[in-house]
């Protein structure tokens, strides 16, 4: 179950990053509250997820589903830029990611 809460952590933080540009130096109500809300839960997710896992494991899977989560979000929804460079550091992104789930074990 930590595995599940990390991922869903890791979900809530690229929605509070993606959201953050929305805000507008948080003027905006609607956006704020998406962030909010977004944030406290992955957080709270994350503390969770950390009781039983390592918590340089746990914050680097955490950090890294944000990163990536995030980035791809920007290319798909904010037309951010699409490099052969930009996506090749995603994927090593993300099997960094899976390679760190695959040598930790629960507690």
């Amino acid at each position: 179950m930590p595995w599940v809460y990390l991922v869903a952590a890791g979900l809530f933080e690229v929605g509070f990053a993606s959201t953050l540009k929305l805000t507008e130096g948080f003027t905006k109500l609607w956006p704020t509250l998406i962030f909010t809300v977004c944030i406290v839960l992955s957080f709270v997710l994350l503390n969770k997820a950390a009781r039983d896992l390592p918590i340089g494991t746990a914050y680097a899977i955490w950090t890294g589903i944000g990163a990536a989560g995030t980035a791809i979000v920007g290319i798909l929804v904010y037309k951010e830029p699409v490099t052969a460079l930009r996506l090749f550091f995603i994927a090593t992104l993300i099997g960094s990611i899976i390679g760190l789930k695959l040598a930790t074990t629960t507690t």
